[in-house]
């Protein structure tokens, strides 16, 4: 029988990665219902959470934490899962804690490292830039997964590592694509934080993509999501918004494919055919993006390979075979059908 991992009950119980982790650490933020649910399914099929490594002394525990800003997005189950499988593979226990929108996770890594005897920690998504005062204070390895380079203006590089794509160059990459297919009025959905981070990367792609063609910019045609979370509720609502303004355009770019398939449905239900009428691409290569309706032209970013290099790294890092590197691996645009060449 195949390893069970916290994914696997995520998707027995039909509920999020993240709400298995609460159920798990004993929250008070879960229906009773839904965590005892969670809770027989853990029983029935023998699953012992990675990170119960809560539970072992300080001076035996062999943990790595992974830390998870933006959950709720599907985009980083794939990733948890690979991660979990390789951590047990070493002997080790994962801490995964899910970081909430509010919360700087920096913060949050000091003070999981004072309550646990931690030997790595890996970031997944949330900000792009943290104060070297802060990075300074964590005393074990850290590596950002999914986050470019330059996490700190006044950190050496040779303090973390990072393993991801180039935001900017991919997003450049999908917008070209677009404009060569005869579109100039092209909108993007994006997040509006002024928090450095990969959708400001994204971003500036775009923008940079519009400049060398000699488009400009329309900042009407720049759409930001509510609370700056990405679900395909929000994709719904902000494409919605976008319609209802009137602007004319004739494609939309969202920097998350979740944001995309939210507005897919939106254009449906407002008569908008895609890709006739309007098209749409997205960026991530979810799976999801594979079984909508139309399939999604997108940015796959290759998840297992950076998560099975995020794991190797750190762990090369901690039996001082390596030091900090900086890796980036190749986005692949895939062509779907919500994209079509006009004149």
């Amino acid at each position: 029988m195949a390893e069970i991992t916290i994914v696997e009950i995520a998707k027995r119980c039909g509920v999020g990665v993240s709400t298995v982790s609460r159920a798990i650490n004993n929250h008070s933020d879960i229906n009773p219902e839904t965590k005892k649910r969670i809770m027989a399914v853990i029983k029935e099929t023998g699953y012992i959470p990675n990170n119960s490594a809560r539970n072992l002394k300080r001076t035996d525990a062999k943990c790595i934490a992974v830390l998870v800003k933006g959950i709720t997005n599907p985009f980083f189950a794939p990733m948890i899962e690979v991660v979990e499988q390789e951590v047990d593979k070493r002997g080790y226990a994962l801490v995964l804690r899910h970081v909430e929108a509010y919360e700087n996770e920096v913060d949050v890594a000091l003070e999981l490292e004072k309550e646990k005897r931690l030997r790595g920690i890996i970031f997944m998504g949330g900000s792009a830039k943290h104060p070297a005062d802060k990075m300074k204070q964590i005393g074990v390895p850290v590596v950002f997964a999914t986050i470019g380079s330059d996490i700190s203006d006044d950190l050496n590089k040779n303090a973390y590592s990072t393993v991801s794509v180039d935001d900017e160059n991919e997003s450049f990459k999908m917008v070209e694509h677009l404009i060569k297919m005869g579109h100039r009025k092209i909108a993007i959905m994006t997040e509006g934080s002024d928090t450095p981070s990969v959708v400001q990367l994204r971003l500036k792609g775009y923008i940079k993509a519009l400049k060398a063609n000699d488009i400009k910019v329309d900042e009407k045609l720049i759409r930001y999501v509510d609370k700056r979370i990405y679900t395909m509720a929000n994709g719904y609502d902000t494409a919605k918004a976008l319609i209802d303004s009137g602007e004319k355009f004739t494609a939309l770019y969202c920097i998350s494919d979740v944001l995309a398939i939210g507005a897919l449905r939106a254009f449906a239900d407002a008569g908008i055919r895609v890709p006739e009428d309007v098209s749409v691409a997205g960026y991530d290569g979810q799976e999801l993006s594979q079984f909508c309706i139309p399939r999604l032209t997108t940015i796959r970013q290759p998840l297992v390979d950076i998560s099975k290099e995020t794991i190797r790294l750190i762990f090369d890092i901690i039996d001082k075979e390596s030091g900090h590197r900086h890796i980036i691996f190749p986005g692949e645009l895939i062509e779907g059908e919500s994209t079509r060449k006009i004149k």
